[in-house]
């Protein structure tokens, strides 16, 4: 992965499967933490989702709404993951097992499968959960624990990078 110390920015790409709740979510949130950090013009952010069919969409509005309860404007729109993803990010950071499996299987080479890592492997509050839920069949209970874990989980990967880069 490119690092924050050569003065190239840092390229993640959030993934869930239509790019309209969790991989938004930690989008903003991610984009919240950077700029709150002074490093802003050290990485470049973007989602998309493993599914095409809410292409151009902006996110779920119930996440949306829970999302600025905490502060996050979430205007990203869906798109759907390209095969020129793994050449532009650095890191392609699933939500699921099952978004995890699907982007190792489309990563074009060895080195672009390296790229893709599980959301919830940088949760530090949250051992106890596999995966970052899906909670758009859920109430707004499942977007507080999305939120509660991506909050986590970026937090715990922007640490993961800074420490490497000594940044």
């Amino acid at each position: 992965m490119k690092t924050v110390s050569n003065n190239k920015p840092v390229r993640i790409l959030f993934v869930c499967l239509g790019n309209i709740c969790r991989s938004p979510a930690a989008q903003g949130i991610m984009q919240s933490l950077v700029d709150e950090a002074g490093l802003t013009d050290r990485f470049m952010l973007d989602s998309a989702g493993t599914y095409g069919g809410h292409a151009g969409d902006l996110p779920d509005k119930r996440m949306r709404v829970h999302a600025s309860r905490r502060g996050y404007d979430l205007t990203h729109r869906s798109r759907p993951i390209r095969e020129g993803d793994f050449a532009d990010f650095d890191l392609i950071v699933a939500m699921d097992d099952s978004n995890y499996d699907t982007l190792r299987h489309l990563a074009p080479t060895v080195e672009d499968e390296r790229k893709v890592v599980r959301m919830i492997d940088y949760c530090r509050l949250h051992p106890y959960y596999y995966a970052v839920p899906d909670p758009y069949y859920e109430g707004a209970s499942g977007f507080e624990l999305v939120l509660d874990l991506l909050e986590d989980a970026c937090a715990g990967l922007l640490e993961n990078i800074r420490q490497k880069d000594n940044t």
